[in-house]
This record gives C-alpha cells, structure tokens and sequence, in this order.
C-alpha cells in the first residue's frame, strides 16, 4: 500500500522540476460516491485554506484516494474559485488541485479550476484575509533576510520619492520600523512572489477562466447579474483577462520606474498613482503619454468586471432575491446563455447546507467549508448526473435536492 504523500512532498513534485510530470494514478476502494461516467459533475465552492475539510469531502466524493491522488475516474470536479485566504492551509489546497488538475485527465477525467474574487485579490494584492499563520506558510531559511532588504529598500524608496509622497497623506507610508514589521510578517516577502505573474501560484491562477458551461450547466463564483448578461461567456472570461493582465502592465510600468517596490500592497499602489496624479495636476502634466496611458487603467478600477459588486466574481443576488423577483430574472439569464442551470458559491448558506432555488435551475453550493474560532462551517460538494439530477453530498449524509420529473422541495433542507 503506497504511504500517505504530504502536502510538502506535494509542493516538491509540482513546484520542482519539470512542469509535465506523468504521476501514477491510485484507486480508492468501492466506497466512491462519484459514478464513472462523463455525465458526471462534482461541483466544489469556497475551500478557503480548509484542506483537511478539502481532502475529506473529496474522498467522500470518490475522487481522492487515501493517497491523495486522483480516484474519480472519467467524473469531472468544477470548483468554483476562493481556494485562498482565512484558513492557513491554502497552500496545501493550491498543490493539491495543481496535482489532481494534471492527473485527472490520464484516466479520462477533468478538473477545472475558476478564479474567485479572492485569487484576485492576492494577485492585485488585498491582502485582507491573509494571516500571519498564512504567510508563514511561504517562509524559508532566508525569510528573515528577505524581510531586512526589503525594509532597507523601503527607506531608500521614501527617500527617492520624497516629493512624491508630498502629495499625499496616506498613513500608509508613515508607519514606524516596528509597524513595517509587523504588516510584513515572516514569508510574506515570498507570498509576493508566488502570486506574481511569474510566481508558481500567480502564473497558475492567471490560467484558468471565471466562467464555464458544462453539459448546458454555467458554473462561477458569484453569478452573473442581469445587467451584465450581454456579454458572452467568453466576453466575460475575456475581460477579466484583459483587466488582470493591465493590473499587471500597469504595476510593472511603475515598477521599472522605482514608483513601487515588488511587494507593494493594492493599497500601496493606489495611493502611489493617486499622489502622481495629484502632481500631474498641479503641474498640468504627466512624465509622457506613455505614463497617462499606463495609469489610466487605475482609474477604472471600480468599474472593472473583476471588482465590481455586481461583476461575476463577487454578485449575490441569487442569494438576495425573493423567489418572485428571482424567478423570471434567472429564466431569462438561462435563456441568454442557453443554459438550464447555474451553480454558485461565494455567499455562505446560513444552513449550512447546499441550497436550490428557482425551481432546480440555481445551486448555491458554499456552505462554509472553512473553519476556525470565529467560523463553522461544512465541507459538502454537488453531485450533478446527466444535467438531471442534483445531489448535495455532505461528509454525513447526501440530499436529493432537484430531479427532473419530480417535485422539487419547497424550501433546501
């Protein structure tokens, strides 16, 4: 019997050699849930750091082994995006879907990964929800240098960029040594790095969509509101494409010029390019018209797909509405995408429990898998079959939640 792999033998095979690395493929006993067939979609919501709750419900799914690899066959796993933040795993939860992603398919399988708000926000650098318990995860031997460079390189930013930081009064840049520190806990320096868009992690996220439709089911993170249900799927996954890879152009831009350093923050970064437009302004113009055009972007941040309250990574209305506002509204959002279903996460079910809605044709799947002081939650998945049947899987138990030709419950258990 072949020993448990741990996360960090995970991150060896996946983080150290060559990219395309052919793994053995390991079955699990006759206790899979998951039914061999390509008709067959796990959908997974919000993981957030959880991997003990992640490798749980996933065996309970049939589609991991006791030795974490890949046992589901020719099924499909959909998860719907916010692998990070909160719980202190998160990399043992990006390693191993890294590893099942490239192992699924060997056998006929698939694994598909969507980006959630929360992958944005660590590749643009809201870093909110990331703990010190988080950060020390990226920690090496050479942390605690990394840390005192990156403090001497502060000062000497300060210094270079006295009449810049003029402009403005942002508290941020008047912290005292202490204070730097201890918003720049061990391994954050490296977490930086890793989400860059040449970082392990960065690069990976930076691969994958917002939204797909499989077997005529949408699946996303948040939803997709009825006033953005013009564009196309591929317009929608286009965009944000476009808007991440200009955050990049942009901080890149201010980068070469020494405006930022590498592990500036979202925050940091807005407050810089605000201070260079208040000069602009009080001298009536910028550096170049290449320097306009770069920054430009920062300007429509709060109208961009990816940020927005109403964009698809971070919409709640399907949580929010009556069953009498909502029902025509998700008829006509199934009619624009010829679709028959749309499965979301993103707001925790008060439940608990996988919740349909509108006659079986939306599924809110995040049940709140993290858990910590503050927080209870539950891992679960939602098994679809033929685009017909609907079953919420639970590590205690599975519910029929919709069928085609039978009545649907009135109210999700």
């Amino acid at each position: 019997m072949k020993s448990l792999v741990s996360p960090a033998q995970l991150r060896k095979v996946l983080l150290g050699l060559p990219a395309l690395v052919v793994f053995s493929i390991l079955f699990s006993g006759p206790t899979a849930v998951a039914a061999e067939s390509a008709q067959t979609i796990i959908a997974l919501g919000d993981v957030h750091g959880n991997f003990d709750g992640l490798c749980d419900i996933l065996k309970r799914a049939g589609l991991l082994n006791e030795a974490h690899h890949w046992s589901g066959g020719q099924t499909m796993l959909v998860q719907t995006g916010d692998l990070l933040d909160r719980g202190a795993k998160e990399r043992d939860v990006l390693d191993l879907l890294m590893l099942l992603e490239s192992e699924a398919p060997q056998v006929g399988g698939q694994v598909q990964i969507l980006v959630g708000n929360h992958e944005v926000m660590n590749i643009m650098g809201d870093l909110r929800y990331v703990t010190p318990q988080i950060f020390a995860t990226f920690a090496t031997p050479q942390s605690e240098e990394l840390r005192k460079n990156a403090y001497d390189q502060y000062l000497n930013w300060l210094k270079a960029n006295s009449s810049l930081l003029s402009e403005t009064k942002d508290p941020l840049f008047s912290i005292t040594e202490q204070q730097w520190f201890e918003q720049h806990p061990i391994g954050f320096i490296e977490q930086r790095m890793a989400f860059s868009p040449n970082g392990a992690y960065g690069k990976w996220i930076r691969g994958h969509h917002a939204v797909e439709k499989f077997n005529s089911i949408i699946f996303l993170h948040g939803g997709i509101a009825p006033e953005q249900s013009h564009l196309t799927i591929d317009q929608i996954n286009s965009r944000i494409r476009l808007e991440i890879r200009q955050w990049d152009e942009a901080f890149q831009y201010l980068l070469d010029r020494q405006l930022v350093l590498p592990f500036f923050t979202m925050q940091e970064t807005i407050a810089v390019v605000k201070a260079l437009f208040a000069m602009a302004g009080k001298s009536g113009k910028t550096d170049s018209e290449e320097q306009k055009q770069k920054l430009a972007a920062f300007l429509e941040l709060p109208n961009w797909l990816c940020l927005r309250q109403d964009g698809p990574l971070w919409y709640r209305g399907y949580d929010e509405w009556s069953d009498e506002e909502g029902t025509p509204r998700v008829e006509a959002l199934l009619r624009a995408y010829s679709a028959v279903a749309i499965v979301a996460a993103h707001t925790v079910q008060k439940t608990l429990n996988i919740r349909a809605r509108f006659g079986g044709k939306v599924f809110l799947i995040d049940t709140g898998m993290v858990w910590s002081a503050a927080h209870t939650g539950r891992a679960s998945v939602l098994q679809i079959l033929d685009s017909a049947k609907f079953t919420a899987i639970y590590l205690d138990g599975e519910s029929v939640l919709f069928e085609k030709g039978s009545v649907v419950p009135a109210k999700a258990p």
